[in-house]
């Protein structure tokens, strides 16, 4: 698994994203902030996520993600 062609998918779906991204094994954790979760619940900002990694997750080369979405408004709060 590669963690730049993880944030290439993220910011190709995502557009401007800040992205960080631990790898360890098959599980991934994720930091997201963009404005794009403006206005989504914590559920709908996942399932975007999810979205973009669907067929990772479907091949078994992601098994887990966690993630932590925000937009930049959250940060500044």
């Amino acid at each position: 698994m590669n963690g730049d062609r993880i944030k290439e998918i993220l910011l190709s779906g995502l557009g401007k994203c800040d992205i960080e991204i631990e790898i360890e094994g098959n599980k991934v954790v994720l930091n997201l902030v963009s404005s794009v979760f403006e206005g989504l619940s914590r559920v709908k900002r996942q399932q975007k996520v999810y979205a973009l990694l669907n067929d990772m997750i479907a091949s078994g080369e992601i098994h887990a993600v966690t993630m932590r979405t925000q937009t930049p408004h959250e940060i500044g709060s």
